[in-house]
């Protein structure tokens, strides 16, 4: 053990690597940006190795700082988990849900007012995830994922098939009587899915019709819907995200399956809270 750094700057590299900010890391631990600097200087030199490249407005991480982080978080997260198995939940601690963005709004925060309705009792806290990995076993009792749910190690809840449709404004749609009408339009692309427009267009027929097209392309499904709402083009999202948006329609009835979806997930084996419990039951009922 002696030749194991300091936990507190164990929390800072993990805290830092995960965010790639300082600044955010420092509001995590309660403590300034200045601190989490100094102890990520600290490890460092502990180490003998560079973890973080600093650049003028961002870091990244180090081929070291890389190879590194999964072992920190795995270390994390058993560590939660036996203290968990032995000790407990703590009363009184939120029940902590990870999701996407669109998929809090779309999906998930019309559920959870009715469930606070029934249950006020239960503290809730949600958690916004982008990208991939970032879910994982740390930090989240339920997370809300998009895939083909071959993940390991949890326990899972399909929310039902999945397939994408064109949206766009209103407006907009009047003009669109045919995919062969989306030549000279702007096409709106969200990065990350298994499925996109070149798909979408083949399935339809039109797929010469890309070459034809302007493109935005997002990094989330939020800005997505945002700019096809405010008739910035056609965006290319999932049926499920377009339950009350009166601000967005389908121009066609043209679904494209996915073989990707959202699903509830949970770890398989961590100590299990009766509030996190019960919320998972209500929402796996929901979908039944």
């Amino acid at each position: 053990m002696n030749s194991l750094p300091p936990l507190i700057w164990l929390q800072a590299f993990e805290a830092a690597a995960r965010t790639l900010s300082f600044t955010t890391a420092g509001h995590e631990l309660g403590v300034t940006q200045a601190a989490i600097s100094q102890r990520i200087r600290l490890l460092e030199d502990r180490l003998g190795q560079k973890l973080f490249v600093r650049h003028p407005r961002s870091l990244s991480l180090t081929p070291a700082g890389q190879a590194w982080l999964p072992s920190i978080h795995d270390a994390f997260a058993r560590l939660q988990e036996g203290t968990s198995e032995v000790f407990g939940h703590t009363s009184g601690q939120p029940v902590t849900l990870r999701a996407t963005p669109v998929i809090q709004q779309a999906w998930l925060a019309p559920r959870l007012v009715v469930f606070h309705r029934q249950a006020p009792q239960v503290a809730i806290r949600t958690v916004s995830a982008i990208w991939p990995d970032d879910f994982g076993p740390e930090g989240a009792d339920i997370e809300i994922r998009y895939g083909r749910g071959d993940w390991s190690g949890v326990e899972m809840c399909s929310l039902g098939a999945e397939s994408l449709l064109p949206v766009c404004s209103p407006a907009l749609a009047k003009t669109l009587p045919k995919p062969e009408a989306l030549a000279g339009h702007t096409l709106i692309h969200a990065v990350g899915f298994g499925s996109g427009w070149a798909a979408w267009l083949a399935q339809a027929g039109v797929a010469e019709v890309e070459q034809h097209c302007f493109a935005l392309t997002c990094d989330n499904q939020v800005m997505t819907l945002a700019l096809a709402a405010q008739g910035g083009g056609v965006a290319l999202t999932h049926r499920r995200l377009l339950q009350q948006r009166a601000d967005l329609v389908a121009p066609f009835d043209l679904p494209l399956p996915s073989d990707e979806g959202f699903w509830l997930v949970r770890p398989s084996r961590r100590h299990v809270s009766d509030e996190a419990q019960q919320l998972w039951q209500w929402l796996c009922h929901d979908l039944s």
